[in-house]
C-alpha cells in the first residue's frame, strides 16, 4: 500500500494529482504544516525539515517531489506516464521534472519576494531566464518533455497554474495559459482539486482565512 503524506493546497496538492492519474490505491495521512510551529515535530521522522510531500511504500519514505515523481511513475509504469529508460523523451521528462523543484519554484519564491541577485549568486539563476525557457519550450511542444503528457506535466504544469493564476508570481503569456489550459483540463486533475479543496475547508487555518473574507 502507498501511504501518502500530505497538506492540501500546498506543494503536495502536485503529488495527489499525480496519484490520482497512476489510479493507484493509496491511504492518505493528513500533515497540519500550518498550525501553531508548523508541522508536528515527531513528522520529522518522515520528512527531516517537516515539509511535504513524502511518501512510504513497500516500507520505504521517499522525499522530494521530483523524486517521488520520478519515484511513482517508474513503480507504477501501467499509465505510460513515465518514459522509461531508454525512450527517447526520457531525458527531457527528467530534466523538466527536476528544473521544476530545483529552478521554478526557487527563482519563483525569489521573485515574488523581491529578491534582488546577479545569476551567479544562486543554483537557480534568473527569474527572467526561466520565464524565458519555459516561454521557448512550451511554444515549440505542447508538453514539457515533447508531444505527449508525462507526470513532468503534472509537476510543471501545477506549479504554472498556482504561481500564475494564484500568486501573480508568473507572467499570463499565451503559450503559458495555453499549457496550463491544456493540462488541467484532465479528469485526475479535476478530482484531485476537488477533493483537496474538500479537504482545505476542514484546515483551521483556512477556515479563519474564509471567515475573515466575509
Amino acid at each position: 500500500m502507498l501511504k501518502f503524506y500530505h497538506a492540501p493546497w500546498s506543494r503536495s496538492s502536485a503529488v495527489f494529482w499525480l496519484i490520482e492519474e497512476l489510479g493507484v490505491d493509496y491511504e492518505m495521512e493528513l500533515v497540519d504544516i500550518r498550525g501553531e510551529g508548523g508541522a508536528p515535530e515527531e513528522y520529522r521522522a518522515v520528512q527531516p525539515n517537516k515539509k511535504v510531500p513524502a511518501i512510504e511504500h513497500e516500507g520505504k519514505v521517499v522525499t522530494e517531489r521530483a523524486a517521488i515523481a520520478i519515484y511513482l511513475g517508474d513503480a507504477f509504469p501501467r499509465t505510460g506516464l513515465a518514459p522509461a529508460i531508454g525512450d527517447p523523451d526520457r531525458a527531457a521528462y527528467l530534466s523538466m521534472l527536476v528544473y521544476h523543484d530545483a529552478v521554478f519554484d526557487p527563482a519563483i519564491c525569489g521573485h515574488v519576494h523581491g529578491l534582488s541577485y546577479v545569476s551567479n549568486d544562486y543554483p537557480f539563476g534568473l527569474y527572467d531566464d526561466l520565464v524565458a525557457n519555459l516561454e521557448h519550450r512550451l511554444s515549440e511542444k505542447p508538453y514539457a518533455a515533447g508531444d505527449r503528457f508525462t507526470i513532468a506535466d503534472v509537476i510543471l504544469g501545477s506549479g504554472m497554474n498556482y504561481t500564475m493564476n494564484v500568486l501573480k508570481g508568473l507572467p499570463q503569456k499565451p503559450a503559458f495559459e495555453d499549457y496550463v489550459a491544456r493540462v488541467t483540463d484532465r479528469p485526475a486533475y479535476k478530482r484531485s482539486a476537488e477533493k483537496d479543496a474538500a479537504l482545505a475547508a476542514k484546515v483551521p487555518a483556512f477556515q479563519a482565512m474564509f471567515a475573515s473574507r466575509d
